[in-house]
């Protein structure tokens, strides 16, 4: 089934193993997740439980069977006045990169997070020399907010993150 076949839709606990090995893969080879120790599926059992219980879309791209790529909008910051911002999360299988996977889960994930109520969506992006995310995000109505130096130290190297936002209005 060609990529532009794939479904997007809601992550289920069989999805977990599939998602934790596509993550699995960026937190060891990458700098774009701060991640230095993979979590383990059920630490993803657990990260499922946490979004679907206050209603935030955790989403995957099924192609045929086998998951592409998952997306997920989780609570931006822990104190109670944040309720209304999530930050975005999309990984895509290294295989799946470059098929437009990460712009339909995109797409599908801040339609999802608009129909949960939320107010405003945040990209958190690691500078890993690679443009494409910022592009992606650029392309779904997210503008730059802001870039931190410096922030994260990984792989033997300092890391800077661009952060993007955008509304979510209906």
């Amino acid at each position: 089934m060609p990529p532009t076949e794939a479904v997007i839709r809601l992550a289920t606990s069989a999805d977990l193993e599939a998602v934790a090995a596509i993550n699995a893969h960026y937190v060891a080879h990458t700098v774009i997740t701060f991640e230095e120790h993979p979590p383990s599926v059920a630490d993803w059992h657990g990260k499922l439980g946490e979004l679907t219980a206050r209603g935030l879309p955790f989403l995957v791209a099924d192609l045929g069977g086998e998951v592409a790529g998952y997306a997920y909008a989780g609570p931006w910051r822990p104190k109670p006045a944040y309720r209304h911002t999530v930050e975005d999360t999309i990984y895509l299988a290294p295989g799946h990169v470059g098929r437009g996977l990460g712009g339909r889960l995109l797409s599908a994930l801040v339609a999802g997070a608009t129909a949960a109520g939320l107010r405003r969506m945040i990209a958190v992006i690691a500078d890993a020399g690679d443009e494409r995310s910022i592009a992606l995000h650029r392309r779904h109505g997210f503008t730059e907010a802001g870039r931190l130096t410096e922030v994260g130290f990984k792989l033997g190297r300092w890391v800077d993150t661009t952060l993007m936002e955008r509304p979510l209005t209906p």
